[in-house]
């Protein structure tokens, strides 16, 4: 492994912009100072003009191994995701098999370690009948028990009241959910169905995942949480609505914290009429005032984290009916891309969007070594060029499915280099170097 320096950039970290050079010694950051000289054996980065940014940590992707590796595996996925400047990511538990045993979580923990060019870790799946196994949990090892409080994709929902009772009252790491009340959803669904039959317009899916299937479900789930002291994280937030249940102020004070997604953040409802399915997901893309205020709630610390939901499936699937139409979304490659336009529109500063993607999911999971540019960190980084434009085109598209909602879009921003645990994995967004990176590590509550 080389050791780097990297000379002239613009480093953004703990809400500071400022010039300097950064040292990598194997696999952590060995120095950070102005006008560092290089030495023998180290290879040399010329950042001139470019944003050096931790690398993205994505709480939130669903890379579909086992089980549906036609659509994604951790390989593809990863891939993708370190081309974009994600450097460790959170995979979800509604695979197949659904991550429901201890057994089976380590089992996908041993894919990571073979194919995954990202760091990687892996919630555990809340079921109506595995408490025992939450329970014995090491939250050393394992960041969160996710809850389904619906029907998404995979089907795994927790139906049980008492199992729900027992997730929150006794998991020993954090429990995040995905808040959508199925009663709503069903009832929606079945106005929409005696009214269309099959040909139900994808645009009415933000009227059938409803903003009242939301707030309902995630009123219940932060009184939960209250009720039993649970560390609650909220996923995917999707509506204005939500945001009143949440607070301001330092992630590390909450109880309570909320994501929102890159995609709640550029779309809105009108852009099913020329995305239809490819736009479907869950909970779903709403209205353009959702979107600026989601945006309002990023920017003033009621919402902590902005993540992708990574949620590939076939083209060909996508081109189907809406109730034969599956929900997810490619995002995870042009993520940190789509996040900057903000940037540049001057409603989210580079310092809180750091923020959102690297240090709060730092703190709020306690990973240890990462999501800062600290020497003695690991060296997971991002170099951005915010004066080279991007157009998104098919054949740079490295998810297995091959296709983008982003396709034909052009963004202000490129992705310079990635640099995970101290290698140059990509450059110009193209990998260079698809060795296994590492599991992550949580310190103890």
């Amino acid at each position: 492994m080389a050791d780097w320096l990297i000379k002239h950039a613009e480093l953004v970290n703990e809400g500071r912009r400022f010039h300097a050079d950064l040292r990598v010694r194997g696999q952590r950051i060995a120095e950070i100072g102005g006008d560092l000289a290089a030495r023998a054996g180290e290879q040399v980065f010329d950042a001139a003009g470019l944003w050096l940014l931790p690398g993205m940590i994505d709480d939130h992707v669903h890379f579909r191994e086992p089980g549906y590796t036609a659509k994604a595996d951790i390989a593809s996925e990863s891939r993708a995701a370190v081309a974009g400047g994600v450097t460790s990511f959170f995979e979800m538990p509604n695979t197949r098999p659904a991550t429901l045993t201890r057994e089976l979580l380590e089992d996908k923990y041993a894919i990571a370690a073979r194919t995954s060019p990202a760091n990687f870790a892996f919630y555990f799946g809340a079921g109506n009948d595995n408490l025992d196994e939450i329970r014995a949990l090491d939250p050393r090892r394992v960041p969160g028990v996710k809850v389904f409080l619906c029907e998404s994709t995979g089907n795994l929902c927790v139906s049980d009241p008492a199992a729900l009772e027992g997730v929150f009252r006794d998991s020993p790491v954090t429990v995040v959910v995905h808040a959508e009340d199925s009663h709503i959803i069903h009832a929606n669904l079945d106005a929409a169905k005696a009214k269309y039959g099959d040909a139900i317009p994808m645009a009415l899916h933000p009227q059938i995942r409803s903003r009242e299937a939301c707030v309902e479900s995630t009123t219940w789930a932060v009184a939960t949480a209250r009720r039993h002291g649970t560390r609650l994280h909220v996923l995917h937030v999707s509506t204005a609505d939500e945001l009143a249940l949440f607070e301001r102020g330092p992630t590390a004070n909450k109880q309570v914290t909320a994501e929102t997604c890159v995609h709640f953040l550029r779309f809105s409802d009108a852009d099913y009429a020329t995305l239809g399915g490819k736009l479907k997901c869950n909970p779903a893309v709403k209205a353009a005032s959702d979107r600026d205020a989601l945006l309002a709630g990023l920017a003033d610390g009621r919402l902590d984290i902005l993540a992708t939901d990574h949620a590939p499936h076939l083209e060909s699937e996508k081109a189907n009916p809406y109730t034969s139409c599956p929900s997810g979304i490619p995002l995870v490659q042009f993520a940190l891309q789509s996040a900057l336009e903000h940037v540049f529109e001057g409603k989210l500063t580079l310092e809180r969007l750091v923020e959102t993607t690297a240090h709060a999911p730092a703190t709020l999971f306690r990973i240890i070594d990462r999501g800062f540019l600290r020497e003695g960190a690991f060296a997971d980084l991002v170099l951005v060029n915010p004066n080279q434009p991007q157009i998104v085109r098919r054949d740079r598209i490295l998810s297995k499915c091959g296709w983008s909602p982003f396709e034909g879009d052009t963004f202000r921003s490129s992705i310079a280099a990635t640099f995970v645990n101290g290698r140059l994995a990509a450059r110009d967004g193209k990998l260079l170097d698809a060795s296994p990176a590492m599991r992550l590590e949580f310190a103890h509550p």
